[in-house]
């Protein structure tokens, strides 16, 4: 069974390895409901407690999935989702929304789709700079009080909002994305989350696809799919990032295991406050992914790492411009 590990002073406890519910609805190839559903089931088997989802997933869809696939088997589950963005009712993204009253109707919505009583932890998906993080997490508090939320989280904020956000009201988790492939938070963002005990939840850890070797260019995946947008998987990009990867590959041959399990391992040998959540739909690579809280790296394995793939070594920007702009950094 996996260990579990603390993230935050608020006593939020998961598993060392969680798992990210988007690609079972979106962005990652077609969806697969009844697969997903049995990828869910044997994460529980495996010890997994930590799902990740939100509104935006689908959107919709991705919520209501996970809580079909968690009914019955609620105990000891931690589920996280987030609000945060503006949809239409045709389903668009126009833009983030972090109104106290949007944030009100999104937790009423999340939690029906869910088919829970309480969201153990609840994310801003994104800054809004609209609305001054005090009030939006002075409104998540107050759904704490309320007993709808347990957990306050942030996802891709910036250090000063989160030292804003966590002055108002006890943040337990960072959501961002950091790997061995995309260490941006290095420098400005884990200093302020471990001076301020707060944990952090990596996601994209292995790199969207290119630490497991399993990639294709932009123009070999169908319309519709993420990677056909996304600046790493373009031309020259491509290449060097490619090659960039094979030292990953090259440590996972020596120890006998999978180039995907190395860079979880990195993850969790860079503190006991960090819990990845790598996503899925196929049993068979959640088994693989749960399988690297097995793997040891040595302190010279980290330094290798550290030093084969050093911040800024990646071809492209991890966001397209409009993304990126959503990003408080």
């Amino acid at each position: 069974m996996l260990p579990t590990r603390k993230l935050g002073r608020q006593g939020l406890e998961v598993s060392a390895i969680g798992l990210g519910c988007m690609g079972m609805s979106q962005s990652y190839g077609t969806p697969d409901d009844p697969e997903s559903i049995r990828t869910i089931h044997r994460a529980l088997d495996l010890g997994v407690t930590y799902f990740d989802t939100a509104e935006v997933y689908g959107p919709f869809t991705n919520e209501r999935l996970l809580g079909q696939a968690l009914k019955g088997r609620r105990d000891g589950i931690v589920v996280a989702t987030k609000f945060g963005f503006r949809i239409s009712g045709a389903g668009k993204l126009e833009g983030v929304d972090s109104r106290p009253e949007h944030i009100r109707e999104v937790v009423d919505a999340s939690l029906a789709r869910l088919g829970l009583n309480h969201i153990d932890l609840l994310y801003q998906h994104r800054i809004d700079p609209a609305v001054p993080v005090e009030e939006v997490i002075g409104t998540v508090s107050r759904l704490v009080e309320a007993g709808k939320v347990r957990f306050v989280g942030l996802s891709e904020a910036g250090a000063s909002n989160i030292r804003r956000a966590h002055a108002t009201h006890p943040v337990s988790v960072l959501q961002s994305e950091y790997s061995l492939w995309e260490r941006n938070l290095e420098k400005d963002i884990i200093p302020v989350l471990r001076e301020l005990g707060i944990g952090l939840t990596p996601f994209s850890p292995l790199g969207r696809g290119f630490l497991t070797g399993a990639v294709k260019r932009a123009e070999d995946y169908p319309e519709g799919d993420y990677r056909r947008t996304d600046p790493r998987y373009a031309g020259e990009n491509f290449d060097r990032n490619v090659a960039a990867a094979e030292k990953v590959n090259a440590v996972a041959a020596r120890k006998g295991v999978k180039p995907g399990q190395i860079a979880l391992a990195w993850l969790l040998a860079k503190g006991d406050d960090i819990a990845p959540i790598p996503g899925t739909k196929r049993r068979t690579y959640l088994e693989e992914n749960v399988a690297a809280a097995d793997v040891r790296l040595s302190a010279d394995d980290v330094l290798a790492l550290d030093a084969a793939l050093p911040p800024g070594s990646i071809a492209g920007p991890r966001y397209t411009e409009n993304q990126m702009a959503m990003v408080d950094r």
